[in-house]
């Protein structure tokens, strides 16, 4: 089992910047990638980015290309979502994922966080 609890969600205006964190805890030498999603009501669940626990390798949907930076910080077990030049349209509920093996499912989730991005 693997337990992640996100944080730094919150209201900010278009243009700012906000940080979401993700700390993982329990079999986390299982995690292969850790990732970004975020929904809104009556949506499904979208991919926002991965990264590698072991190489720190990105991937981004085309949308936060050059706005989202994802991170990690081993020694912490912890994720980073650093978002700036944000829009209304980020406003969703985040949530941070795990999965084992690359192309896999993701099998683990944290509670999520809201972020809400007001024009």
């Amino acid at each position: 089992q693997v337990q992640l609890v996100e944080s730094g969600g919150g209201l900010v205006q278009a243009g700012g910047s906000l940080r979401l964190s993700c700390a993982a805890s329990g079999r986390t030498f299982m995690t292969y990638h850790m990732g970004w999603f975020r929904q809104t009501p009556g949506k499904e669940r979208a991919f926002v980015a991965r990264i590698s626990w072991s190489d720190g390798s990105t991937y981004y949907v085309d949308s936060v290309k050059g706005r989202f930076t994802i991170s990690r910080n081993n020694a912490k077990n912890t994720v980073y979502l650093q978002m700036n030049s944000l829009k209304p349209e980020d406003t969703a509920v985040y949530y941070c994922a795990t999965r084992a093996r690359p192309g896999g499912a993701w099998d683990y989730w944290g509670q999520g966080t809201q972020v809400t991005v007001s024009s």
